[in-house]
């Protein structure tokens, strides 16, 4: 049987990848879900990970949902609507809370098409880089549903609610070089490069103190939703904490003695 979720790591670095080329690696599949969850899972529990990569096997980096079981009722699709919900909550649905409570940052290497469900699998992680050869899509519309796994909450987050609305209503597909002149993504690269361009920003994540990396993303994050007055507090008692690391002294020693600091996680 074919392993749904590849991953492999080299480093402080772990690459994971969506492993069903042949059906363009959708994502709504229980056991694709399952095995996402269990291998960032680990790799968020395990400060030596210092960033994740991301990507697709073959040309597509996701097709979002698959199709063919919605229509033949099967997948996230039930003959009972109540089902059809809890089917939602219970698959799909985890992936936009897992990425969001991860504190590892995570990297997209968007190889190829990124439609629908594949498309918000993309803006659920930190940086996204993209191949010339990739191409985006908010289309649910297109197929005569909804964005079901958290699409409305996190394209406006990155591209803005006017271009976020007119991408999810129009439904159209944009080109890597559209994607990057709307913020979509950080980087286009010629495809054969799109992976030493996404471990270089993964190398310069990891070069720094983990501890301090994880709570910055945190920051970030909390800060989608929280009160200025509510992040500054944060920031405060995560400041705390970052204080109080070896790495923060190494940090500083490296600063003031003219060298390249080495930083442990501890």
């Amino acid at each position: 049987m074919t392993e749904p979720v590849l991953h492999a790591r080299d480093g402080a670095i772990l690459t994971v990848t969506l492993n069903l080329p042949d059906k363009r690696n959708p994502i709504s599949d229980p056991d694709v879900i399952d095995a996402l969850e269990e291998v960032l899972l680990a790799a968020d529990s395990d400060i030596g990970v210092r960033a994740v990569i991301l990507t697709g096997a073959g040309t597509a980096f996701s097709s979002g949902g698959d199709l063919k079981a919605m229509k033949e009722g099967r997948g996230l699709r039930a003959a009972l609507p109540a089902q059809t919900r809890r089917n939602y909550r219970e698959g799909i649905q985890r992936l936009p809370l897992l990425f969001h409570a991860l504190e590892v940052p995570v990297i997209a290497a968007v190889n190829g098409p990124a439609i629908g469900a594949g498309l918000d699998l993309a803006c659920m992680c930190d940086v996204r880089i993209a191949a010339e050869t990739a191409v985006f899509a908010e289309s649910f519309v297109k197929v005569g549903i909804v964005p079901g796994d958290g699409g409305a909450w996190l394209l406006p987050r990155i591209v803005g609610f006017s271009k976020a609305t007119e991408l999810a209503l129009t439904g159209e597909t944009i080109d890597a070089a559209e994607a990057l002149r709307i913020g979509l993504v950080s980087e286009v690269v010629p495809a054969n490069a799109l992976m030493t361009a996404a471990r270089a920003v993964a190398d310069k994540i990891a070069a720094n103190p983990p501890h301090a990396v994880r709570m910055t993303k945190r920051l970030l994050r909390e800060g989608q939703t929280a009160t200025l007055a509510n992040i500054l507090e944060l920031s405060a008692a995560m400041q705390s904490l970052a204080h109080a690391t070896r790495d923060n002294d190494e940090a500083i020693d490296a600063f003031l003695e003219k060298r390249r600091p080495s930083f442990t996680g501890e």
